[in-house]
């Protein structure tokens, strides 16, 4: 099985590094950016398998850098992370494609559960 590819955007650097950390040890090929321009290069050039997108990053909000996301690969799948109860956006992401939300501070391992559960039932799906 191919390496499945997490990227992981934030502004906040101490979040990214734990991220990247949490998801290289479970063999995952992991990148980062701390905003919008740089996760869509990223996106465009590696073609992330998953996006772990923060809600509120300075420039280019969540919500833009998810319908870019979807414009460029519909099938990249993103969960959103959010530091506030916005219950508007949160749905907005949902039907713009995002598949759940995790609240900051947000549990690690319910974190890395969700993340396995979505790359490999994408892996389970390719093979049968």
């Amino acid at each position: 099985m191919e390496n499945k590819k997490v990227l992981i955007v934030d502004d906040q650097n101490g979040i990214r590094i734990l991220l990247m950390e949490v998801f290289s040890s479970e063999g995952y090929n992991t990148f980062q950016a701390p905003n919008g321009k740089i996760a869509l290069e990223i996106v465009n050039n590696d073609k992330p398998d998953l996006v772990l997108l923060d809600m509120k990053i300075p420039g280019m909000d969540g919500l833009e850098i998810l319908k870019h996301i979807k414009e460029i690969d519909p099938d990249i799948k993103v969960i959103m992370m959010t530091a506030y109860g916005e219950l508007d956006m949160i749905k907005e992401a949902t039907d713009l494609g995002a598949l759940m939300h995790f609240t900051k501070p947000f549990d690690i391992d319910e974190m890395r559960v969700a993340v396995n559960m979505q790359l490999r039932n994408d892996t389970a799906n390719k093979c049968s």
